[in-house]
């Protein structure tokens, strides 16, 4: 099966320059694939499948009347970038991070950054992730956002953007570890050829950051993922990082604070627990200090965190840095706290708190994407030009009752990647969420290329697993890779690729 008549079109494709042309990196892995027969990539395809579901790799979805627990659809065909490219982001994405943890430990203490009139005061008070018991809170090492996603896209002339940051609980790690574990024994030969960067140290390097943070002077501490349990959407996840660091999953029922300290339950008694991972919401975390009906925390727990008796990653109240509208400002963040320009840019961001950037939004409704400030999961937003005259008249009457809650942006034509279907390939719009690692000593760590999210759903213009969307393994080559299979580009045909979206757009 050739790819001679797979058409990028005018998108940016991740694999190919044009028609017929395959980036040089992605060279032996194309003229690999062309050599198979469409019967023989069905079968690959369904072998990869299969082996992420005897794995139980699954997400969960919720008020969905066919079941709730679903297996993630997955493409073989990788999305691949060139390690030079790769060095330009992980730069980027070090500077960011580096520049929202200092922005959270200012706006938990001193709140410079207000009072020097980069950000006003009426943004941090309003938003929904600024916990005010989390003011003068003094994480260990100096560390909120230990573990990052950040969503990243890449727009039709190439430039890569920030769409959205993840500091709460980001998920999806599991499934690019998964997803290289399966694509190994679905493209060996490749994989012997290549020079791909490796993902798997992640588990290994995720347990060091968390070991880190435990309180001084303990021979052996104790880490612990805390989860709300199997009904979560991300559970699969949870699980599996507990089983690859080799340390306890345990639910808030299973912990207790006792003599000061945080417990958790086991057989031979009450054990001394030194750090969570939690992946719970600030909000259900401790009862005593948020919300007072939640089940899924331990009572007591935030008096012991402030205490300094455990650690929990990522630190409370890191939410207010997802804020979308806050999202805004981080450019100005950069500069203020580091004294440089950013190196990977925002998407332009509409504030619809401000008078004249509301105006133009509903002036402009039909060309552009409207995202709610704190939701996530491509919920709460409303596309434009892919919507019908009353949603868009509904969205004004929703952003004009309540603007601080509304952000806008253009609608992006992202990038593209080659996706096996019956009997072609046709190419679907993708993001990109690396994952990054905060430890001490400011030592920030980027796993090598990230989870690649695609949309798979004919018609949809979110790659969310949730809405139809899927995933791909994502390759960093080396600076090692050779280049020697363009000469034998021409000889690779494909059958005719069907038509996609023209514009796209995602969502956390």
């Amino acid at each position: 099966m050739r790819f001679d008549q797979y058409d990028p079109e005018d998108f940016y494709d991740e694999l190919f320059l044009t028609q017929g042309q395959p980036r040089p990196e992605a060279a032996l892995l194309t003229e690999r694939i062309s050599s198979l027969s469409i019967k023989e990539l069905h079968q690959r395809q369904q072998a990869a499948q299969n082996a992420l579901f005897k794995l139980g790799v699954t997400f969960n979805v919720y008020s969905n009347n066919q079941g709730t627990e679903r297996i993630l659809p997955f493409d073989i065909i990788p999305r691949i970038l060139s390690a030079s490219e790769w060095d330009w982001i992980e730069r980027g994405l070090k500077q960011r991070i580096y520049a929202l943890n200092l922005f959270l430990n200012d706006i938990y203490s001193e709140q410079k950054i207000i009072k020097d009139g980069v950000l006003p005061a009426e943004l941090i008070q309003s938003a929904s992730g600024f916990l005010k018991p989390c003011l003068g809170l003094k994480p260990p090492e100096g560390i909120w956002c230990h573990i990052t996603g950040t969503d990243l896209v890449r727009d039709r002339d190439g430039q890569w953007y920030v769409l959205e940051d993840n500091l709460r609980c980001p998920s999806g790690v599991s499934y690019v570890l998964e997803n290289r574990r399966v694509m190994k024994s679905t493209f060996p030969m490749v994989f012997n050829r290549m020079d791909i960067q490796p993902v798997d140290d992640y588990a290994g390097k995720l347990l060091g950051t968390l070991l880190d943070l435990a309180p001084p002077g303990l021979p052996s501490p104790t880490v612990v993922v805390l989860t709300p349990g199997m009904y979560n959407s991300a559970y699969f996840e949870h699980s599996f990082l507990a089983q690859q660091m080799g340390v306890e999953l345990v639910e808030g029922r299973d912990l207790v604070v006792a003599d000061g300290y945080l417990q958790m339950r086991t057989t031979k008694g009450l054990s001394r627990v030194d750090v969570i991972y939690r992946r719970i919401d600030d909000d259900f975390i401790d009862p005593l200090a948020f919300r007072p009906d939640s089940m899924l925390g331990v009572p007591g727990l935030m008096e012991v965190y402030r205490a300094g008796r455990v650690a929990i990653a990522n630190a409370l109240g890191t939410g207010v840095a997802d804020d979308k509208v806050i999202y805004a400002y981080v450019p100005q963040m950069i500069q203020y706290y580091l004294g440089e320009d950013q190196i990977l840019p925002n998407v332009p961001t509409y504030l619809c708190w401000e008078p004249d950037q509301l105006q133009h939004v509903l002036d402009n409704l039909d060309s552009l994407v409207v995202k709610a400030a704190s939701e996530s999961g491509g919920y709460g937003m409303l596309v434009g030009p892919h919507a019908t005259p009353e949603e868009r008249a509904e969205f004004a009457d929703r952003i004009s009752a309540n603007p601080r809650n509304y952000i806008a942006q253009p609608t992006l034509c992202l990038s593209r990647v080659p996706t096996l279907f019956e009997d072609h390939f046709a190419g679907c719009h993708v993001d990109l969420r690396p994952y990054i690692l905060y430890g001490k000593d400011d030592n920030i760590y980027v796993n090598p290329g990230g989870l690649t999210r695609v949309a798979l759903r004919k018609g949809s213009l979110v790659v969310n697993s949730s809405q139809g969307g899927g995933s791909k393994d994502t390759w960093i080559v080396g600076h090692n890779q050779t280049q020697t299979q363009s000469q034998s580009q021409g000889n690779q045909t494909q059958s005719q690729t069907q038509g996609d979206q023209t514009q796209f757009q995602t969502q956390g």
